[in-house]
């Protein structure tokens, strides 16, 4: 019998979360902060719930998707928490992207409770959300990862135990590093390729076939051309994953130097007042920089 699923957190990457669990015959309980969204849910065949608390109750496994570490405290252990509702047996799985370091933390006091922690943070954004091929990065306990494995292959194409709790965020700091890196690498490519006058629509083609082919090419490549920057990854997201990497590189003395830069390439995107924007608007700080726009069919 399928275990009952709790699911906290609504927003672009939860939304089509919980529709494939749906989709494959789990029981979903759903929450969000924003009352809209948990009406949207039930009318697709989740039970809305009416706090973080209820949720847990109701649940075996509750996965939490929400944007940074202080929002995943709230939900925990705040005012009708997870915490209240948990017992010995039932599994959180976070799989926001926050602090590793806290998540150790929060790990050692959902333990006291007779539960279970794992973090599970994703990468593949809210495409590979909607197509269930996100890859998944799980922190904790081998056992309850195994148990827990089942309702992960819905959501995610490659689910890897990584190690124990605080693991998996270790994990996605080293992606969302590389991959903030390469949204650059890629913006600034364009922009000198396109001034320098050859149709940035043909050096996407190419660059898209040989060895610096890249996610952000597939997923954004064309995106860019057409200068679409509605979020599949919001830039304030990508911003404070950059913080978390840092966070984590001084506690353990490792040099950030390239992270470092796109940082403040990015910190650039946020005074600019669009960190709502698609992280690939990055290319726009070139933009500037080069005094010229990417345009498709130039």
């Amino acid at each position: 019998m399928k275990p009952v699923i709790g699911f906290i957190g609504l927003g672009i990457m939860g939304k089509p979360m919980v529709r494939n669990l749906l989709k494959a015959g789990y029981q979903v309980h759903a929450y969000s902060i924003m009352p809209a969204d948990v009406q949207e849910m039930a009318r697709e065949g989740a039970i809305g719930a009416s706090s973080n608390l209820a949720v847990a109750q109701a649940a075996e496994i509750i996965i939490t998707m929400v944007p940074n570490t202080p929002q995943v405290e709230e939900v925990l252990f705040g005012e009708a928490g997870v915490i209240g509702g948990l017992r010995s047996g039932k599994v959180v799985i976070d799989m926001s992207t926050i602090s590793s370091l806290a998540t150790k933390q929060f790990a050692e006091r959902i333990s006291a409770s007779g539960a279970h922690m794992l973090d599970a943070p994703v990468s593949g954004g809210d495409k590979g959300a909607k197509n269930g091929t996100l890859s998944v990065m799980v922190g904790g306990d081998s056992a309850v990862f195994s148990r827990c494995k089942p309702v992960l292959d819905v959501l995610g194409s490659l689910v890897t135990h990584v190690g124990d709790n605080g693991a998996g965020q270790v994990v996605k700091s080293c992606n969302q590093v590389l991959a903030a890196a390469t949204m650059a690498a890629l913006g600034e490519s364009l922009v000198m390729g396109a001034k320098a006058g050859v149709n940035p629509a043909k050096i996407v083609e190419v660059l898209s076939a040989g060895y610096a082919r890249c996610g952000a090419l597939e997923i954004r490549g064309e995106l860019l051309l057409d200068r679409n920057f509605d979020p599949g990854f919001m830039t304030r997201l990508q911003y404070k994953d950059l913080n978390l990497a840092m966070e984590l590189s001084q506690g353990i003395d490792a040099p950030m130097p390239i992270a470092s830069l796109v940082r403040e390439l990015y910190k650039t995107c946020m005074a600019q007042g669009i960190g709502n924007e698609d992280h690939s608007n990055v290319i726009k700080v070139f933009e500037q920089l080069a005094g010229y726009e990417v345009k498709a069919g130039e």
